[in-house]
Protein backbone atom coordinates (compact mmCIF):
# COMPACT_ATOMS: atom_id res chain seq x y z
CA UNK A 1 0.00 0.00 0.00
CA UNK A 2 1.33 3.43 -0.97
CA UNK A 3 0.77 6.42 1.32
CA UNK A 4 1.60 10.04 0.51
CA UNK A 5 1.64 12.47 3.42
CA UNK A 6 3.45 15.40 5.02
CA UNK A 7 6.06 13.94 7.36
CA UNK A 8 9.15 14.92 9.31
CA UNK A 9 12.13 12.77 8.33
CA UNK A 10 15.05 12.15 10.70
CA UNK A 11 18.45 10.67 9.88
CA UNK A 12 20.94 9.91 12.66
CA UNK A 13 24.53 8.86 12.11
CA UNK A 14 27.02 7.54 14.64
CA UNK A 15 30.54 8.94 14.21
CA UNK A 16 33.71 7.38 15.55
CA UNK A 17 32.64 3.79 14.97
CA UNK A 18 35.48 3.12 12.51
CA UNK A 19 38.10 3.37 15.26
CA UNK A 20 36.18 0.76 17.28
CA UNK A 21 36.82 -1.85 14.59
CA UNK A 22 40.52 -1.03 14.73
CA UNK A 23 40.77 -1.24 18.53
CA UNK A 24 38.18 -3.89 19.44
CA UNK A 25 38.10 -6.15 16.40
CA UNK A 26 35.17 -6.84 14.11
CA UNK A 27 33.02 -8.99 16.39
CA UNK A 28 33.16 -6.82 19.51
CA UNK A 29 32.94 -3.55 17.57
CA UNK A 30 29.88 -4.79 15.70
CA UNK A 31 28.25 -5.66 19.01
CA UNK A 32 29.01 -2.21 20.47
CA UNK A 33 27.78 -0.33 17.38
CA UNK A 34 24.60 -2.42 17.15
CA UNK A 35 23.87 -1.87 20.84
CA UNK A 36 24.47 1.88 20.50
CA UNK A 37 22.25 2.24 17.42
CA UNK A 38 19.50 0.23 19.14
CA UNK A 39 19.82 2.51 22.17
CA UNK A 40 19.26 5.70 20.19
CA UNK A 41 16.53 4.00 18.14
CA UNK A 42 14.53 3.49 21.34
CA UNK A 43 13.98 7.25 21.43
CA UNK A 44 11.81 7.17 18.31
CA UNK A 45 8.65 5.31 19.36
CA UNK A 46 8.01 7.17 22.66
CA UNK A 47 8.16 10.43 20.70
CA UNK A 48 5.50 9.24 18.25
CA UNK A 49 7.78 8.18 15.41
CA UNK A 50 8.55 5.07 13.41
CA UNK A 51 11.98 3.64 12.65
CA UNK A 52 12.02 2.98 8.92
CA UNK A 53 15.41 1.29 8.84
CA UNK A 54 18.80 1.09 10.49
CA UNK A 55 21.82 1.89 8.34
CA UNK A 56 24.85 0.17 9.87
CA UNK A 57 25.89 2.92 12.26
CA UNK A 58 22.77 5.05 11.84
CA UNK A 59 19.02 5.06 11.31
CA UNK A 60 16.12 6.70 9.50
CA UNK A 61 12.81 7.54 11.18
CA UNK A 62 9.65 9.48 10.33
CA UNK A 63 7.25 11.52 12.47
CA UNK A 64 3.89 13.16 11.91
CA UNK A 65 4.90 16.43 13.59
CA UNK A 66 8.18 18.39 13.70
CA UNK A 67 8.18 18.62 17.51
CA UNK A 68 8.11 14.82 17.75
CA UNK A 69 11.28 14.61 15.67
CA UNK A 70 12.99 17.33 17.70
CA UNK A 71 12.19 15.55 20.96
CA UNK A 72 13.54 12.30 19.55
CA UNK A 73 16.75 13.99 18.40
CA UNK A 74 17.33 15.49 21.85
CA UNK A 75 16.68 12.12 23.53
CA UNK A 76 19.13 10.43 21.15
CA UNK A 77 21.86 12.87 22.08
CA UNK A 78 21.10 12.46 25.78
CA UNK A 79 21.03 8.65 25.55
CA UNK A 80 24.37 8.53 23.74
CA UNK A 81 25.90 10.94 26.26
CA UNK A 82 24.71 8.71 29.10
CA UNK A 83 26.05 5.60 27.36
CA UNK A 84 29.47 7.21 26.79
CA UNK A 85 29.62 8.49 30.39
CA UNK A 86 28.89 5.01 31.73
CA UNK A 87 31.58 3.58 29.49
CA UNK A 88 34.07 6.18 30.75
CA UNK A 89 33.29 5.26 34.36
CA UNK A 90 33.85 1.58 33.60
CA UNK A 91 37.14 2.14 31.79
CA UNK A 92 35.85 1.60 28.27
CA UNK A 93 38.16 2.00 25.30
CA UNK A 94 38.95 5.43 23.89
CA UNK A 95 37.03 4.45 20.77
CA UNK A 96 33.79 3.98 22.70
CA UNK A 97 34.34 7.21 24.63
CA UNK A 98 34.83 9.02 21.33
CA UNK A 99 31.45 8.12 19.82
CA UNK A 100 29.51 11.13 18.58
CA UNK A 101 26.09 11.62 16.97
CA UNK A 102 24.93 13.70 14.03
CA UNK A 103 21.21 14.25 13.42
CA UNK A 104 19.39 15.94 10.54
CA UNK A 105 15.67 16.56 10.03
CA UNK A 106 13.63 17.76 7.06
CA UNK A 107 9.91 18.09 6.45
CA UNK A 108 7.86 17.67 3.31
CA UNK A 109 5.78 15.31 1.24
CA UNK A 110 6.88 11.70 1.70
CA UNK A 111 5.87 8.61 -0.24
CA UNK A 112 5.68 5.53 1.99
CA UNK A 113 5.80 2.28 0.08
CA UNK A 114 6.77 -1.30 0.94
CA UNK A 115 8.16 -0.30 4.33
CA UNK A 116 10.41 2.45 2.99
CA UNK A 117 10.08 6.19 2.37
CA UNK A 118 10.91 8.31 -0.65
CA UNK A 119 10.76 11.97 -1.60
CA UNK A 120 12.62 15.25 -1.48
CA UNK A 121 12.41 15.53 2.32
CA UNK A 122 14.12 12.13 2.62
CA UNK A 123 16.92 13.18 0.28
CA UNK A 124 17.39 16.54 2.01
CA UNK A 125 17.60 15.01 5.50
CA UNK A 126 20.12 12.40 4.31
CA UNK A 127 22.34 15.00 2.59
CA UNK A 128 22.09 17.42 5.49
CA UNK A 129 24.06 14.98 7.64
CA UNK A 130 27.15 15.86 5.57
CA UNK A 131 27.02 19.37 7.05
CA UNK A 132 26.43 18.45 10.70
CA UNK A 133 29.19 18.58 13.26
CA UNK A 134 29.58 16.13 16.14
CA UNK A 135 26.66 16.06 18.60
CA UNK A 136 24.86 18.56 16.38
CA UNK A 137 21.29 18.58 15.05
CA UNK A 138 20.56 20.41 11.79
CA UNK A 139 17.00 21.02 10.59
CA UNK A 140 15.37 22.67 7.61
CA UNK A 141 13.28 25.84 7.84
CA UNK A 142 10.13 23.76 7.30
CA UNK A 143 10.85 21.87 10.53
CA UNK A 144 11.38 25.09 12.49
CA UNK A 145 8.19 26.58 11.03
CA UNK A 146 6.22 23.71 12.55
CA UNK A 147 7.41 24.48 16.10
CA UNK A 148 6.03 26.85 18.69
CA UNK A 149 7.70 30.22 19.38
CA UNK A 150 9.48 28.95 22.51
CA UNK A 151 10.97 25.99 20.64
CA UNK A 152 11.92 28.10 17.64
CA UNK A 153 14.16 30.21 19.88
CA UNK A 154 16.33 27.12 20.48
CA UNK A 155 17.51 27.26 16.87
CA UNK A 156 20.14 29.43 15.20
CA UNK A 157 19.75 30.27 11.51
CA UNK A 158 22.63 29.03 9.33
CA UNK A 159 20.98 30.52 6.24
CA UNK A 160 21.15 28.69 2.90
CA UNK A 161 23.28 25.60 2.28
CA UNK A 162 23.96 23.78 -0.97
CA UNK A 163 23.45 20.04 -0.56
CA UNK A 164 25.12 17.38 -2.66
CA UNK A 165 23.02 16.30 -5.63
CA UNK A 166 20.46 19.09 -5.22
CA UNK A 167 20.30 22.13 -7.49
CA UNK A 168 18.42 24.45 -5.12
CA UNK A 169 19.92 25.48 -1.76
CA UNK A 170 18.13 24.66 1.49
CA UNK A 171 17.59 27.00 4.44
CA UNK A 172 19.07 25.34 7.52
CA UNK A 173 19.00 25.89 11.29
CA UNK A 174 21.13 24.35 14.04
CA UNK A 175 19.67 23.30 17.39
CA UNK A 176 21.21 24.96 20.42
CA UNK A 177 20.82 23.92 24.06
CA UNK A 178 23.35 21.53 25.58
CA UNK A 179 24.64 20.43 22.18
CA UNK A 180 25.30 24.03 21.17
CA UNK A 181 27.05 24.61 24.50
CA UNK A 182 29.48 21.80 23.71
CA UNK A 183 30.38 23.49 20.44
CA UNK A 184 30.86 26.86 22.10
CA UNK A 185 33.09 25.31 24.77
CA UNK A 186 35.33 23.90 22.05
CA UNK A 187 35.39 27.29 20.36
CA UNK A 188 36.48 28.98 23.59
CA UNK A 189 39.08 26.33 24.31
CA UNK A 190 40.74 26.59 20.92
CA UNK A 191 39.98 30.16 19.92
CA UNK A 192 42.22 32.12 22.26
CA UNK A 193 41.65 35.83 22.81
CA UNK A 194 39.71 37.54 20.05
CA UNK A 195 40.09 41.11 18.81
CA UNK A 196 38.76 44.00 20.86
CA UNK A 197 36.71 45.26 17.89
CA UNK A 198 33.94 43.08 16.50
CA UNK A 199 35.17 41.62 13.19
CA UNK A 200 33.38 42.64 10.02
CA UNK A 201 34.52 39.96 7.62
CA UNK A 202 36.90 37.10 6.95
CA UNK A 203 39.18 36.71 3.96
CA UNK A 204 39.99 33.28 2.52
CA UNK A 205 42.82 32.71 0.04
CA UNK A 206 43.78 29.49 -1.73
CA UNK A 207 46.05 29.69 -4.79
CA UNK A 208 44.39 32.39 -6.95
CA UNK A 209 41.02 32.03 -5.23
CA UNK A 210 40.59 35.10 -3.00
CA UNK A 211 37.22 35.84 -1.35
CA UNK A 212 35.97 38.06 1.46
CA UNK A 213 32.82 37.04 3.37
CA UNK A 214 30.86 39.03 5.91
CA UNK A 215 28.37 37.73 8.46
CA UNK A 216 25.43 38.09 6.06
CA UNK A 217 27.04 35.59 3.65
CA UNK A 218 27.42 32.92 6.30
CA UNK A 219 27.56 29.99 6.48
CA UNK A 220 30.39 29.27 4.05
CA UNK A 221 31.19 25.65 3.24
CA UNK A 222 34.80 24.87 2.27
CA UNK A 223 35.17 21.69 0.25
CA UNK A 224 35.86 19.86 -2.97
CA UNK A 225 32.25 19.83 -4.19
CA UNK A 226 31.26 22.14 -7.05
CA UNK A 227 28.46 23.27 -4.73
CA UNK A 228 30.89 24.38 -1.99
CA UNK A 229 30.98 28.14 -1.47
CA UNK A 230 34.80 28.14 -1.27
CA UNK A 231 36.06 25.30 -3.45
CA UNK A 232 39.42 23.61 -2.82
CA UNK A 233 40.18 20.92 -5.38
CA UNK A 234 42.41 18.32 -3.74
CA UNK A 235 41.89 14.59 -3.13
CA UNK A 236 42.37 15.01 0.63
CA UNK A 237 39.55 17.54 0.84
CA UNK A 238 36.04 16.21 1.49
CA UNK A 239 33.13 17.40 -0.62
CA UNK A 240 31.89 19.40 2.37
CA UNK A 241 35.03 19.63 4.49
CA UNK A 242 34.51 22.53 6.90
CA UNK A 243 31.87 25.14 7.66
CA UNK A 244 32.47 28.77 8.53
CA UNK A 245 29.75 30.41 10.67
CA UNK A 246 29.10 33.85 12.15
CA UNK A 247 27.86 33.50 15.72
CA UNK A 248 28.04 35.59 18.87
CA UNK A 249 30.09 38.34 17.22
CA UNK A 250 32.80 35.94 15.96
CA UNK A 251 33.66 33.73 13.00
CA UNK A 252 33.83 30.01 13.83
CA UNK A 253 35.14 27.15 11.72
CA UNK A 254 33.70 23.64 12.20
CA UNK A 255 35.25 20.45 10.86
CA UNK A 256 32.82 18.25 8.87
CA UNK A 257 35.35 15.87 7.34
CA UNK A 258 36.92 12.45 7.75
CA UNK A 259 40.52 13.66 7.33
CA UNK A 260 40.27 16.54 9.78
CA UNK A 261 40.67 20.32 9.70
CA UNK A 262 43.73 22.01 11.21
CA UNK A 263 44.05 25.67 12.20
CA UNK A 264 47.29 27.57 12.83
CA UNK A 265 47.11 31.11 14.19
CA UNK A 266 49.92 33.39 12.99
CA UNK A 267 52.98 32.32 11.03
CA UNK A 268 54.51 30.08 13.71
CA UNK A 269 51.72 29.25 16.14
CA UNK A 270 50.67 25.83 17.39
CA UNK A 271 48.37 23.78 15.18
CA UNK A 272 44.87 23.13 16.54
CA UNK A 273 43.38 19.83 15.35
CA UNK A 274 39.62 19.97 14.82
CA UNK A 275 38.06 16.53 14.60
CA UNK A 276 34.36 17.30 14.37
CA UNK A 277 34.95 20.31 16.62
CA UNK A 278 34.85 24.08 16.22
CA UNK A 279 37.13 26.99 17.02
CA UNK A 280 36.87 30.75 16.82
CA UNK A 281 39.02 32.48 14.20
CA UNK A 282 40.93 35.60 15.15
CA UNK A 283 43.79 37.53 13.62
CA UNK A 284 45.25 35.67 10.67
CA UNK A 285 46.63 32.23 9.98
CA UNK A 286 46.07 29.11 7.93
CA UNK A 287 43.48 26.33 7.70
CA UNK A 288 44.71 22.91 6.59
CA UNK A 289 42.02 20.77 4.94
CA UNK A 290 42.87 17.10 5.34
CA UNK A 291 46.41 17.78 6.53
CA UNK A 292 48.39 19.99 8.88
CA UNK A 293 49.52 23.45 7.70
CA UNK A 294 53.01 22.30 8.73
CA UNK A 295 52.93 19.78 5.87
CA UNK A 296 54.00 21.67 2.72
CA UNK A 297 51.98 19.29 0.53
CA UNK A 298 48.67 19.90 2.36
CA UNK A 299 45.94 22.03 0.79
CA UNK A 300 46.10 25.13 2.97
CA UNK A 301 43.71 28.08 2.99
CA UNK A 302 44.98 31.37 4.40
CA UNK A 303 42.50 33.32 6.50
CA UNK A 304 42.35 36.82 7.90
CA UNK A 305 39.66 38.20 10.20
CA UNK A 306 39.00 41.74 9.01
CA UNK A 307 37.93 45.09 10.32
CA UNK A 308 37.46 46.92 7.07
CA UNK A 309 39.03 50.14 8.35
CA UNK A 310 42.31 48.23 8.64
CA UNK A 311 44.05 46.62 5.67
CA UNK A 312 45.60 43.65 7.50
CA UNK A 313 48.49 41.41 6.45
CA UNK A 314 46.93 40.36 3.11
CA UNK A 315 46.26 43.93 1.98
CA UNK A 316 47.39 44.78 -1.50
Amino acid sequence: MTRISERTVLFADLRGSTSLYETLGNAEATSVVTHTVNTIARSVHPCGGTVIKTLGDGLMAVFDEPMQGIRAAQRMHDDLELLVDRGRERGASAGLRGLRLQVALARGEVVEMAGDCYGDAVNVAARLLDHAGDNETLVTAEVVAGLGPAQQRRFRNLDWLHLRGRAEPVKVHVMGGSRGADTMAAATQFGGVGPTLEPEGVRLVWLDHDEVYDGERMPVVLGRSPQAHFRVEDSRVSRSHARLDWHGGAFQVTDLSYNGTYVRFGPGGDVVSLRRKSCTLHGSGTIGLGGSPNDPTSPVVRFEVLSFHDGGPFAD
